[in-house]
């Protein structure tokens, strides 16, 4: 993975937390921690927009949908 280095100004209240992480060994250094804390929220972003347009779904319709795919395939499926 190749990593870029990047200039961010931290709330020193922040910042103390994040350097009694390191010192916990929670982290091994403060880039870690905020690498970490970075890729959880960019992550939970991702996860709230799927769902936010999953709700736009019309949950009929999508069923109405995949019910008749699985009757096209199904005529093809093997019988056990």
């Amino acid at each position: 993975m190749s990593a870029a280095k990047v200039t961010v100004s931290i709330d020193s209240g922040l910042l103390k937390r994040v350097d009694h992480l390191v010192k916990a060994r929670v982290f091994t250094n403060r880039s870690q921690a905020i690498q970490a804390a970075v890729k959880e929220t960019v992550s939970r972003l991702d996860s709230n927009r799927l769902a936010r347009e999953c709700a736009k779904l019309d949950k009929g319709e999508e069923q109405k949908l995949a019910d008749e795919g699985l009757a096209a395939e199904a005529k093809e499926w093997l019988e056990y």
